[in-house]
């Protein structure tokens, strides 16, 4: 059984669905692992991860306005120490989630032909992201 352990850095802009499937694909390619289980961790509160579809890219916009739609900014909350959207990011982050486990096989993440994985940003303003990915296999 081997393992081995990943930073992946993304430069948000704001509010949006960042891809980053490719970096881990390259990542694990490097490992030399074939089968095993991959754990990704987004290491931020008011960030989370997600696998969706990567092919059409209205999935991604009709994904942000139900999470503006669900959790809306506004007054209602009490913490609001860095804005009007620091409360709701933190909501969307614990509704999304901030760990995936992806199978590996054949050396490659086990994920269906449309899926991709995504750090959801839930900021407004541009943040620099850290993602941990860790895979165990041999």
């Amino acid at each position: 059984m081997r393992q081995d352990q990943h930073r992946i850095t993304i430069r948000t802009r704001g509010q949006a669905l960042y891809e980053f499937t490719e970096d881990v694909a390259q990542w694990l390619a490097d490992t030399g692992i074939d089968t095993g289980l991959l754990t990704l961790f987004c290491r931020h509160t008011s960030a989370s991860l997600l696998i969706n579809e990567n092919a059409a890219s209205a999935v991604q916009r009709d994904l942000l306005a139900w999470l503006d739609r669900a959790v809306p900014e506004g007054a209602q909350y009490e913490h609001d120490s860095e804005g009007p959207d620091d409360m709701p990011a933190h909501i969307r982050t614990m509704l999304t989630g901030t760990s995936l486990s992806v199978p590996v096989s054949g050396g490659r993440m086990a994920l269906g032909t449309w899926q991709g994985l995504y750090l959801a940003e839930h900021r407004r303003a541009p943040h620099s992201r850290q993602i941990i990915a860790h895979i165990i296999g041999e």
